[in-house]
């Protein structure tokens, strides 16, 4: 498995001149209190706390960590006694945030209003994308949803405005791409009651696709469980040329991996190749490895996910999480 060492050219061009080393001097956290979104202003981006569950991780297995494992265990619930053994034993994880479409966000929701607690314990989003049928053209299956789900919308945009859950109303888009373009960030753990939800491993972040009852346990403050993921190693050399596109590479992997060949793990890519490729064709890549049953699939920070995130509006986001190695 590649040990992710950005070259100190690679760094100076993501995060401008003056970075010598990969880590996250006091001066820098300084500066790096980053807001989870736009629309959480108040709640911040935990770098600290990371650093340190990898330190102390780091120190316990005496030997560096991936991209993969730096960010997991960096979000480990106790990372001084937590076992930690991949494809065998069972992590204590706290995710930074939760993100549900309609249609499974009904039972998580009516399951975390019985828990009896006043408000979601994480950052948490519903996304009303799911009970659209394409049917005869889009404002036309839009305007359907809406008169077929009024119940539903109404119940999923008072129960999120009571527990505080942000609601995206019918016809606000897809939600990986919401995740994406609003909350997906460089070192984030996020879990979403979607298949789609890796696109996010596109800007640097572990994001998972879950059950409902998985997303609750996130919302009401339970630690949740997942088996430590072996990591898959992907080395992209060259460049995207020509006919070439993301969908290549994936399609590429899933033939050497098959349909389930990513089964347990958590595919990284890295290497040259990386920077041929455009953010949302690293997250296209990421999306499509559920197709091979990869817990997840992730991508090192570089200088395209830094216009990425500049250019939908969170430039502060770029002072991401550079870890030691």
């Amino acid at each position: 498995m590649a040990t992710y060492c950005l070259t100190v050219a690679r760094l100076q061009l993501a995060l401008g001149q003056g970075a010598r080393r990969l880590h996250v001097s006091a001066a820098y956290r300084a500066k790096a209190k980053v807001a989870m979104s736009r629309f959480e202003p108040t709640s911040f981006v935990n770098y600290e706390n990371l650093q340190s569950n990898v330190d102390i991780v780091r120190k316990r297995l005496n030997r560096p960590l991936t991209l993969s494992e730096k960010i997991v265990y960096g979000h480990l619930d106790d990372p001084h006694n937590q076992e930690i053994d991949r494809g065998r034993t069972y992590l204590r994880l706290r995710p930074d945030r939760v993100a549900m479409q309609d249609a499974t966000a009904q039972m998580a929701m009516l399951q975390f209003i019985s828990s009896g607690l006043p408000k979601v314990a994480v950052p948490s989003t519903i996304h009303c994308d799911h009970l659209i049928e394409a049917q005869i053209g889009g404002a036309q299956d839009l305007a359907r949803a809406k008169d077929v789900n009024q119940e539903v919308y109404n119940f999923l945009s008072s129960a999120g405005a009571k527990y505080g859950v942000g609601f995206w109303k019918p016809g606000s888009g897809i939600i990986h791409q919401i995740i994406l373009e609003n909350y997906a960030y460089p070192g984030v753990m996020l879990i979403g009651t979607d298949s789609h939800t890796p696109n996010g491993g596109g800007l640097g972040a572990i994001c998972i696709g879950v059950g409902g009852a998985d997303a609750v346990d996130v919302m009401a403050g339970i630690p949740w469980e997942l088996k430590c993921p072996k990591v898959i190693g992907v080395k992209l050399t060259g460049s995207l040329s020509g006919w070439t596109s993301p969908k290549d590479v994936i399609l590429k992997v899933a033939g050497i991996l098959t349909v389930k060949g990513g089964t347990g793990a958590i595919v990284e890519y890295h290497g040259p190749g990386v920077d041929s490729i455009s953010c949302t064709g690293m997250a296209t890549i990421c999306n499509m490895g559920a197709e091979i049953g990869a817990t997840t699939s992730v991508f090192p920070y570089n200088h395209r996910m830094r216009t990425y995130l500049e250019k939908t509006g969170r430039a502060e986001a770029t002072y991401q999480w550079t870890l030691h190695s």
